[in-house]
Formats: structure tokens, C-alpha cells, sequence
């Protein structure tokens, strides 16, 4: 049975700039200032224009243009505006492999984000730390990769049937994408309870204690791999992992977003 420290010993570890290393430190740290983050946000002059980018498009739908990082955070919020940097800083940080479609993994990482997003507003659990966990999701894929070319192209064998490709991770690797995400955000210093929803993401019901944040992380991925998703797409989630999280199917059918909604790094 292999381990999660020899499937590391075989990889190499994406290098994640020291603005990134900073924001995290950040998010372990509740006293963390809106100055502070604006100041390590500033440090990168290209990710500084690549947020006053997406805050001034139609996505965000603001009253006035947004001209500083400062601006940003006063009009969107310092969560929503480190967790983009964040994502960000990850996109950048990991090179696409052959055999696997940039449009198509970025889309369904930002759409499990979203997702994710989502349904914690509707438990009232934090809605950035959902989605920079659901956006996070998928990274571990990017490492099996690298680990192995063969097996990749395996994971992304047609069809792509919601949860599939979880299942041919495991039975391939060893391990879920989200286990080796989780191991990966572990090592890099993201806050435990990232981590744990990570990692546990698979199959959440098996872990105890139980991880709200896992769960809304698993659905939301069945949610992202099922293309074009509608309202009906809702009877087919797992009725036990609903019903933990405690969820109103009302609320869920009424609140249900469409994909073009989701907020996508440019």
C-alpha cells in the first residue's frame, strides 16, 4: 500500500511565491489587518493588475471602478479579495499537463469553487475559506500527473461521470486527488481546517469528527463534473451527505446557480 510521503518523494513540489507564503500566513492568523494583506497583495505588481482586472468586470458588478487594491478590498471585502489572490497565486504556480485540457480543469475548479461558496452561505459556514478549498480541489490531479503521464491519461478517460474520476484516482494511485491536495496544502502551511476538508473530501461520512467543509467540498464536486448543471442536478447528490450538512432542499432548488454566474480567475 503506498504512502503519501513516497508518492511525495516522487514529485516535485510546485514553488508558490513568497506573496503566496505570506497571504497564508495570513489566514492563520485572525488578527491579520486589512493593511497588511494590501501590502503583501501590492508586493506583486502582476497580480495587483490581475485583480483590478476581474474587480472591474462585469463578474463583480460594481457601482465605480476600482483603481487600487485598497479600493478592491473596501468595495468586495478583504476575504473575498485575498482568497482570489490566493487562487491566483496557485493557478500560477502549477504548469498544465499534456493530455489534460487547461479550459476544462480551471472551469471545473472555478465551478466547484463556486459551488462550494454556495452552499456554505446556505449553512452559514465561511464562504471564501469554501471556495479557495473547492477551487484547491482538483490540484492534487496535477501531481498524479507529474508522477505519472500514463495514469493521468487513464483519470481522464471519457466519460467524465460525476465522482469517476475520483474513483479511478484511488483504484490508479492510490490516493484522491483531494488526499494529495490535502497533503500538498499541509506542507505548504494552510490552515487545518482546509487541510482536513481536503483530505477527507473523498468520502466524508467515514471520518470522525465530521467535516462540514469536506462535504460541501465533495458535493460541490459532483456538482462541477456534471456539465451544464440545472436545478435536476441536485436529486442526483448523495441524500446522506445532504442530510448531514443539514441543508433545506428549499432553499437549495431556489437558490440553485447557473455555471456563468461563478466568479473565474482571468
Amino acid at each position: 500500500m503506498p504512502t503519501l510521503d513516497f508518492f511525495f518523494s516522487n514529485v516535485k513540489l510546485p514553488t508558490l511565491s513568497e506573496v503566496a507564503h505570506a497571504l497564508i500566513n495570513t489566514l492563520n492568523n485572525d488578527n491579520s489587518s486589512v493593511q497588511q494583506v494590501s501590502d503583501i497583495i501590492a508586493r506583486d505588481p502582476a497580480l495587483t493588475a490581475k485583480l483590478l482586472r476581474l474587480a472591474n468586470s462585469a463578474a463583480f458588478g460594481l457601482p465605480r471602478g476600482v483603481s487600487s487594491i485598497d479600493d478592491a478590498i473596501s468595495l468586495v471585502g478583504m476575504a473575498k479579495v485575498r482568497t482570489l489572490s490566493m487562487a491566483s497565486c496557485l493557478c500560477d504556480a502549477f504548469p498544465l499537463l499534456p493530455g489534460l485540457d487547461p479550459r476544462e480543469f480551471w472551469s471545473t475548479s472555478m465551478a466547484t469553487a463556486g459551488y462550494a461558496q454556495w452552499m456554505a452561505k446556505g449553512i452559514g459556514a465561511d464562504p471564501q475559506q469554501a471556495w479557495l478549498t473547492g477551487m484547491m480541489l482538483r490540484l492534487g490531479e496535477l501531481l498524479i500527473g507529474q508522477a505519472d503521464p500514463v495514469i493521468l491519461k487513464e483519470i481522464e478517460k471519457m466519460p467524465h461521470i460525476p465522482g469517476g474520476r475520483w474513483e479511478r484516482e484511488k483504484d490508479l494511485s492510490g490516493f484522491s486527488e483531494g488526499q494529495i491536495t490535502g497533503e500538498l496544502a499541509r506542507r505548504w502551511n494552510f490552515p487545518v481546517e482546509i487541510v482536513t476538508a481536503l483530505q477527507q473530501s473523498f468520502d466524508p461520512l467515514s471520518h470522525r469528527p465530521f467535516s462540514r467543509l469536506a462535504a460541501i467540498v465533495h458535493l460541490s464536486g459532483l456538482l462541477a463534473d456534471t456539465p451544464h448543471a440545472t436545478v435536476e442536478a441536485l436529486d442526483d447528490l448523495p441524500e446522506d451527505l445532504v442530510h448531514a450538512l443539514l441543508m433545506d432542499g428549499e432553499w437549495l432548488r431556489a437558490k440553485f446557480p447557473a455555471e456563468d454566474a461563478f466568479i473565474r480567475m482571468q
